[in-house]
């Protein structure tokens, strides 16, 4: 019997719906630094813990960048707020995962990305960016 394999949008949605009863932000910080043993896992984990931690706190953006080894996370709301960033391989899979969910091949791309949610879905914009050693994921949410 074949094994059905989830895709990568099901995958970051029941991730979203595993952790949404989590301190967000603590388990980003948990992941921080460490040594990934299931690199898929553990980058569709941190986006889901950082999208969820954004929406939670009313963000208009949440951006992730990589120049090098030097990465950012950040979300845009009113002010910058600096959030706890994975290791450079797992960023590199956030970035892929991403890609591929939107099948944006090109070096920029941006589209409209529906995520569900237990209390609904949200509808977000999504660009991404890459250039040489730089990369960028950059999540527009809706304001009410």
């Amino acid at each position: 019997m074949e094994k059905i394999r989830l895709n990568y949008h099901l995958k970051l949605q029941e991730m979203c719906d595993c952790y949404m009863e989590t301190d967000f932000l603590d388990a980003m910080q948990g992941m921080a630094g460490i040594d990934s043993k299931d690199l898929e896992e553990d980058a569709i984990k941190y986006l889901a813990l950082a999208i969820m931690y954004a929406i939670t706190q009313k963000a208009e953006k949440l951006s992730l960048k990589k120049k090098g080894d030097e990465l950012k996370a950040t979300i845009k709301n009113g002010s910058k707020e600096k959030l706890p960033v994975p290791s450079v391989v797992i960023l590199d899979k956030v970035f892929e995962i991403m890609r591929t969910i939107l099948h944006i091949e090109e070096d920029k791309g941006e589209m409209e990305f529906s995520l569900g949610l237990r209390s609904g879905e949200i509808n977000v914009m999504v660009k991404v960016e890459r250039q040489g050693d730089r990369q960028s994921l950059k999540i527009k949410f809706p304001q009410q």
